[in-house]
């Protein structure tokens, strides 16, 4: 049986972050609300490559703990890939040494090794990773969500007083969103840009800093197709797919996998990244309800383009936060 019900939460944005904190607190026993303006399948986390890595998520030190709070996830729901979408996958991260990386990575990433020149041309780290295939672990953890007693209500949010009104704990995902709704310049959009093409037989996932471009590349193998990826366009706006860009992505995807420059292109997917110099996570307010202004509100936005990596331990340090 659930523990007692501690009062009404609601989550603003159902993006992975806003669906893992949902999940977290309503499994704790709260009754939790998600506020979205849209489907957690046409968020950005739904556009994301989605290899579990800690990388470009400030602060670093917190970011990591925080990102092998969600490995530990992660890694059960690879049990179970074709209900979760998540599963473990080898690969290589290119332009990266392993005596670079600090004693976690021995301590929690068994197998971590130095990549031969068979495996990659240049210097290269091989993992075994979590590699999660977005559209259906979004799926789950909304019905996981469901399941836990939560409810999805589709509408916009304006002003973060309206939930505050409705509810003695807010909390605060709207990603990219939070620029405008919270008043945050800090927050920006880094505009990625990825080509899905039929799977070639490409098994393992590759990283790489193209030597010409200094573009960050990748191929990442889901069960039913290949994700090309892709561009880092700082302070980019648009979702409308740059043919000439996507032609890019793909040659340089083809320069270490010739199979991919003749699969058949199915389709080409843009998100905006919400970055900011460090992931905003912390609670604002007191105790108490009722009133706009009044109970408690807590910020979890800016994860840039580690919204995956980091969301599971994120969402226990909000749980922390609400006094879960």
């Amino acid at each position: 049986m659930a523990e007692e019900r501690s009062g009404d939460v609601i989550v603003v944005g159902s993006g992975v972050i806003g669906l893992t904190t949902a999940l977290t607190l309503a499994e704790s026993g709260r009754r939790v609300r998600i506020w979205t303006r849209e489907p957690a399948g046409l968020t950005t986390s739904a556009v994301a490559g989605a290899l579990w890595w800690p990388y470009a998520v400030r602060p670093e030190e917190l970011a990591r703990e925080w990102a092998l709070r969600s490995l530990t996830v992660y890694e059960e729901l690879a049990a179970r890939p074709e209900e979760t979408g998540v599963r473990m996958v080898e690969g290589v991260m290119g332009e990266t040494r392993l005596d670079e990386q600090g004693a976690w990575a021995a301590a929690r990433l068994p197998g971590l090794r130095a990549s031969t020149a068979e495996e990659y041309a240049g210097t290269g780290l091989w993992a075994r990773l979590p590699l999660i295939d977005m559209p259906v672990y979004l799926g789950w953890l909304r019905e996981r969500f469901l399941a836990a007693g939560g409810t999805v209500e589709t509408r916009t949010v304006t002003d973060l007083a309206e939930a505050r009104a409705a509810a003695e704990v807010v909390v605060n995902c709207t990603g990219l969103g939070a620029r405008e709704l919270v008043s945050d310049p800090a927050v920006r959009p880094v505009r990625g840009q990825l080509v899905i093409v039929e799977n070639p037989g490409i098994r393992t996932w590759l990283v790489w800093t193209d030597a010409v471009s200094g573009a960050t590349t990748y191929v990442f193998p889901q069960p039913d197709r290949l994700v090309l990826g892709g561009t880092a366009e700082d302070g980019g706006w648009s979702l409308t797919p740059d043919p000439e860009v996507a032609a890019g992505i793909v040659a340089r995807c083809a320069v270490l996998w010739p199979e991919v420059a003749g699969a058949r292109v199915v389709g080409h997917r843009v998100g905006l990244r919400p970055a900011r110099f460090a992931v905003r996570l912390e609670r604002e307010g007191g105790r108490g309800g009722g009133g706009s202004g009044s109970g408690v509100l807590v910020h979890n936005y800016g994860h840039g383009g580690g919204g995956v990596t980091v969301a599971w331990g994120c969402a226990g340090v909000v749980l922390g936060l609400v006094g879960g």
